[in-house]
């Protein structure tokens, strides 16, 4: 067991594409680190690495992630500082390979772990003849729907194996698809002995992972008061401090841009989330209704109290597969009648498209067609009180399984720039064709995929590196499967703390002056986060705002059902909106493909509150000033 009082635990990047400084700069900070995670990986992610892969078998990895270590890793050698990360991608022993020529280069000693057997594609025909049915584990689709264009699939491992891996103290944990919230826990599991039966402490670890796993999402990045935030420049990324007793403190490194508070880390905590109370990783299913944040200094947020239990037997799979192909395009409309100019435009150009697909022979157009009018109102879709746009970005996508409709589509937009309405101008060259890539989630008995670990050492000097540990096909414990009945939430804050303000005057405001926001998106459902500034918000906002008031709100953006979850512990209300993103992800049309101005939109909507209410909020939870909406109610 670790004789440390703590651990610090940094997050270095939250997706490909994250910035590549980041890893650079938390090396570097102030406070002595332990551990520093990246997350590299995405549903999208692993289907762009397997065509790599396919292409170039030693390909199939973040590169990224050599380029961000070069500068860096002599220097986390020397501090001490262990990195584990889902770089490896579909290859991650090719990773591993890239970083042991690194430090050839550096002529530098380097241990990489290195976790695998996520990848069962080529296992899916015998898993299929054995009963596994892989069926869509959010529409209950027949896996046959997609079995003949699967790209990829590869299961989420959990902390258990990168957990073994540390044993062997490598310098480097190189993993492909394990959990985000897993590298994270892994480190505290090593670290703090903890056993696969400590449940709470499990699920502390967990909702650490959980906090950091998006980089800045949790230190003033994507944050309603964003006004609150002295700078984005070198924004720090969060650091998460933990102890032995599960409970762990959030910060980041001093004199870094950034902003971590209670309600920054509320919003991080909402972000994604589903039902609540059942958080469900393969090492624990952590109760979120049961975290208890307080803040005892500035940058500094204390995070305790979270009950866990036991996960179920089953493993998720992401499976990834070929759906069609799609093309966007758009033109700057400007002028006086500016909307009215780019309805005309695009009412043209649907006709032609149709007039000149039917002169090509095609029995049929495009299958899935949209239009956007960017800023005029394309993200919030009629929710808010509009006024005159002064240009217009008129975006026109489509989507189809035949490739020729597209091309036709493609060159068509450019034709039309000079035989349409005036002050047009071209935003770019012909609109380029993207392959789709859908996402298929299902779920697959435990012992269906089995992780591997390979220990692989290299001294300076050498020439290549040596397999010094393997750990073939680990089992996993068995856990008997876990009940998903969840206890009713306790919710403390009585009715009577607004229904005492009923005689106080009406006012008309936007529910940012007595709220809060984060939303993002799980497939094709959208989740908001909306979040009271104090208790008496809170209780205001679940008394008022109800599923059915979101639903009429969004009725424009939202195809499905919309449910509601109380999260009290955090003063917060957790909307699902079915149905929100025309399928998410790549077969999405719409310009916010992942659901994250949604909360925006919500925030703005008015709502009659009585003017005490406002009162409750303490002064470093008000909103900032900005387009609040503060009137007599109507």
């Amino acid at each position: 067991m670790s004789k440390k009082d703590f651990i610090r635990i940094a997050n270095a990047g939250g997706y490909w594409g994250d910035d590549p400084y980041a890893l650079r700069r938390q090396v570097f900070g102030e406070l002595k680190l332990d551990y520093i995670s990246i997350d590299f990986l995405a549903e999208i992610t692993m289907s762009i690495l397997q065509k790599q892969r396919a292409k170039d078998p030693n390909a199939g990895y973040a590169k990224d992630f050599i380029h961000a270590l070069e500068p860096v890793l002599e220097e986390c050698l020397k501090r001490k500082i262990k990195i584990i990360t889902n770089a490896g991608g579909v290859n991650p022993k090719s990773c591993a390979e890239d970083l042991f020529n690194l430090a050839r280069k550096k002529n530098l000693n380097l241990k990489v772990a290195v976790v695998d057997g996520d990848d069962i594609f080529s296992l899916i025909p015998s898993l299929r003849t054995k009963g596994v049915a892989f069926k869509n584990m959010e529409t209950d689709e027949d896996f046959s729907n997609c079995a003949d264009r699967v790209l990829c699939a590869n299961t989420y491992f959990g902390a258990l194996p990168v957990a073994e891996a540390l044993k062997h103290e490598p310098d480097i944990v190189l993993c492909g698809r394990v959990t985000d919230t897993g590298i994270t826990l892994a480190a505290m599991m090593h670290e703090f002995n903890w056993k696969l039966d400590d449940y709470d402490k499990l699920a502390h670890g967990i909702v650490a992972g959980h906090i950091i796993e998006c980089g800045a999402q949790a230190s003033g990045g994507n944050f309603t008061d964003w006004q609150k935030v002295p700078s984005f420049i070198d924004i720090g990324f969060p650091i998460v401090e933990c102890h032995p007793d599960g409970s762990f403190y959030v910060t980041k490194h001093p004199n870094t841009g950034g902003y971590i508070s209670c309600q920054t880390i509320r919003e991080q905590l909402l972000y994604e989330m589903g039902t609540p109370q059942s958080y469900i990783t393969p090492d624990v299913i952590a109760d979120f209704s049961t975290i208890q944040i307080s803040s005892e200094k500035p940058e500094r947020v204390k995070v305790t109290g979270i009950k866990g239990r036991k996960p179920t037997d089953l493993l998720k799979v992401s499976i990834a597969y070929e759906d069609g192909y799609k093309c966007s395009g758009s033109l700057i409309i400007s002028g006086p009648d500016v909307r009215a100019k780019a309805e005309m435009f695009a009412k043209v150009f649907w006709l032609r498209l149709e007039s000149e697909l039917k002169n090509a022979g095609f029995s049929s157009t495009v299958k899935f067609k949209n239009t956007e009018y960017v800023g005029d109102d394309s993200t919030h879709k009629g929710m808010l009180n509009k006024h005159e746009a002064i240009e217009i970005l008129l975006k026109l996508t489509v989507r189809d399984h035949d490739r020729n409709k597209l091309n036709i589509f493609r060159k068509l937009l450019p034709s039309l720039i000079l035989s349409g309405p005036s002050g047009v101008a071209v935003t770019g060259g012909a609109p380029l064709i993207s392959d789709v890539v859908s996402y298929w989630p299902a779920l697959i008995p435990q012992e269906c995929a089995l992780p591997n670990v390979h220990i692989y050492e290299q001294k300076s000097g050498e020439d290549k590196c040596h397999l010094s540990y393997e750990k073939l096909k680990m089992n996993w414990p068995l856990t008997g499967g876990s009940s998903l009945i969840e206890t009713p939430i306790h919710d403390p804050y009585s009715p009577a703390l607004v229904s005492v303000m009923s005689t106080s005057k009406a006012i008309r405001v936007s529910l940012m002056e007595i709220a809060h926001a984060r939303s993002g998106d799980k497939g094709d459902t959208v989740n908001i986060g909306l979040i009271g500034r104090s208790p008496e918000c809170y209780v205001w906002l679940r008394e008022n705002i109800t599923a059915e008031k979101v639903n009429d709100w969004f009725h424009s953006l939202c195809k499905g059902n919309v449910h509601r979850y109380l999260v009290p512990n955090l003063w917060a209300l957790n909307f699902l909106l079915e149905e929100s993103l025309g399928g998410g992800g790549t077969m999405s049309l719409q310009i916010d493909a992942q659901g994250k101005t949604f909360s925006q939109a919500l925030l703005r909507c008015e709502v009659d509150i009585p003017e005490i209410l406002l009162s409750t909020i303490s002064p470093e939870f008000k909103a900032c000033a900005g387009e609040l909406v503060r009137r007599n109610a109507e």
